[in-house]
């Protein structure tokens, strides 16, 4: 049944949305989008691509690291006074390395209800296909790009005895690969990219096999690197 407008409560919707196939976005996303009041997004263009594909027409805020903290007090004021916002991400669900987590704490701090509209997700999805152990695992997000931090973290991370999940760019994923090579060359790794989309791929095989494998090849689209935990380092 589908979700009437009136019926709705006044709050704040985190919305999940396609990472890729469009079909991935359900009945119950659809039906919260067209009775919230506006949609804050990271990226106008992009949602309101997403949104005339799927006929809907909203009015967009928008969300992003630039504005958070500002336009968070905002939004929660908004739902405070009665409003009903849906806060969607680029891709993916809302909250999972984008601002969205500042919105839910000033909603919170003020009272206001806030309705996870659970669905696609990079992490789970590149998690889940992965063949590494799925009962334990941690999300870092992006490593920092450069510099003594990123390979301080990377070193701790190397060192987990639970699976590692984080997003990088397609030429830094290529570059971190190889970095985990020279430091622990039989760690299982797993390189997916293009997830729901037609060229989806998992690449999956040791730091050294993945770095020979990657060799002279230009890899694209949004990538998802994981590596096994340290006991399983062959």
């Amino acid at each position: 049944m589908a979700q009437e407008p009136e019926s709705l409560p006044a709050g704040i919707y985190l919305v999940a949305t396609p990472i890729g196939n469009l079909g991935d976005i359900s009945d119950r996303q659809r039906q919260i989008i067209e009775a919230c009041d506006v949609v804050a997004c990271e990226d106008t263009r992009r949602t309101g691509l997403l949104l005339s594909r799927l006929s809907i027409k909203k009015r967009l805020i928008s969300y992003h690291e630039h504005n958070e903290t500002r336009r968070a007090d905002q939004l929660a004021e908004r739902a405070k006074a009665g409003e009903r916002i849906a806060v969607v991400s680029d891709a993916g669900t809302p909250g999972i390395s984008d601002p969205a987590y500042r919105v839910v704490r000033a909603a919170l701090d003020r009272g206001v209800s806030v309705v996870p509209v659970p669905g696609p997700s990079a992490v789970m999805a590149a998690l889940v296909a992965s063949g590494l152990p799925t009962d334990r695992f941690v999300f870092e997000g992006f490593l920092p790009q450069k510099g003594e931090r990123r390979w301080r973290r990377l070193e701790e991370l190397l060192e987990e005895d639970r699976t590692v999940v984080l997003f990088e760019s397609p030429h830094r994923a290529v570059r971190l690969i190889e970095e985990i090579s020279k430091r622990a060359p039989a760690r299982p790794l797993v390189l997916a990219r293009e997830l729901t989309k037609l060229h989806e791929e998992f690449l999956r095989g040791t730091a050294a096999e993945l770095t020979e494998k990657l060799k002279g090849r230009t890899v694209k689209g949004e990538c998802v690197l994981l590596f096994a935990p340290k006991r399983l380092e062959k």
